[in-house]
């Protein structure tokens, strides 16, 4: 199997703060895998390894078979990268931007302006090309973005959290586009915070937290093999979720959870919907709503580690942010060829 990226035993430390501690991961070739983990988990601090942005101090990371400290230039003549935050001038236009970017790469005026052209169309921004960047919306921004880190053509692209701060309309928009991109045969590696998002978007899943790797599988893969089914009652009365909650809770045993108006509980047992069945009847609960579906990966999130992975607006907190190792510049440094 061909990989496009891929890291063995990686190790970053800041001071007293082990951002990773041996993590290994690998993306296959024309694929996306998703980097999963709260605030903190060390998610950035593996990208900036992989964009030659910060260096390891333990293990090996290669993109495309070249080694990220060893063979830094061709490693940045591959990828694109497009961080938390949008990095573009806010004060060029939309195409002024893209043109810089170009022309920083080398390419002639005209092909710059070309590139240019065909980006800002492919992402639906032709109609404000010539506005400043301050006046556009989040998500024409973040589009933006998108559009600089693929001037250079990369043929493998890094998303550190790309929707932060977007409205679902806009994530929305951005995921149809990088699906576009992985269509056409780019490799992505997306990091992110929203569950929802590595689901819909990631062939691949590796979860992170304090570091470490503590699962990896396609979604389905994790889904089945640590959260299974679940059982889901929603009572006619919400004054009665207490006591439908011990009836479940007896039933199901640990897990079971208040979530609003619903009751839900871990399946580990195929004859938990009938014994809870009864259990209600007995206790004459009327029931608006019971159903069982597949875990999600909030769920799956919840197993492995004891806690949500809940998106914070300030981005992930990894250990070199206290350092102050890093900005919205360097990254889009190499965020062309």
């Amino acid at each position: 199997m061909t990989y496009a990226i891929q890291a063995e035993g990686l190790v970053k430390r800041f001071k007293e703060t082990e951002a990773l501690a041996g993590v290994d991961l690998a993306a296959r070739t024309g694929s996306v895998l998703g980097v999963l983990g709260p605030n903190g988990a060390g998610k950035t601090t593996a990208v900036r390894i992989f964009a030659t942005l910060l260096p390891p101090d333990g293990g090996h990371a290669r993109v495309a078979g070249h080694d990220v400290v060893r063979e830094a230039a061709a490693v940045r003549s591959l990828i694109g990268l497009t961080g938390q935050y949008a990095a573009v001038d806010e004060n060029l236009t939309g195409t002024e931007n893209l043109l810089l970017i170009g022309r920083l790469l080398g390419m002639s005026r005209r092909d710059a302006r070309a590139r240019a052209r065909e980006l800002l169309d492919r992402f639906r921004l032709s109609d404000a090309a010539g506005r400043a960047v301050k006046t556009f919306s989040g998500g024409m921004r973040r589009r933006l973005d998108l559009a600089a880190s693929l001037v250079g053509r990369p043929s493998i692209l890094f998303l550190d959290e790309p929707t932060t701060g977007l409205d679902p309309h806009s994530r929305g928009e951005l995921w149809d586009m990088v699906r576009g991109l992985v269509a056409d045969g780019t490799t992505a590696l997306l990091t992110t915070q929203y569950l929802n998002e590595a689901d819909v978007l990631a062939d691949d899943i590796v979860v992170i937290d304090r570091g470490r790797v503590i699962a990896e599988g396609t979604p389905d893969q994790l889904k089945s093999e640590v959260g299974g089914q679940v059982l889901e009652v929603r009572p006619l009365d919400p004054a009665e979720l207490p006591v439908v909650h011990g009836l479940v809770g007896e039933a199901a045993g640990p897990g079971t959870r208040i979530e609003g108006e619903v009751i839900t509980a871990p399946v580990k047992d195929p004859e938990l919907m009938p014994t809870v069945v009864r259990r209600l009847d007995g206790a004459g609960i009327r029931v608006g709503e019971l159903a069982l579906r597949r875990s999600s990966l909030d769920e799956v999130f919840l197993a492995l580690t004891g806690h949500r992975a809940e998106p914070q607006a300030d981005g992930d907190a990894d250990g070199e942010d206290a350092e102050g190792a890093g900005s919205a510049e360097p990254e889009k440094a190499v965020s062309a060829r």
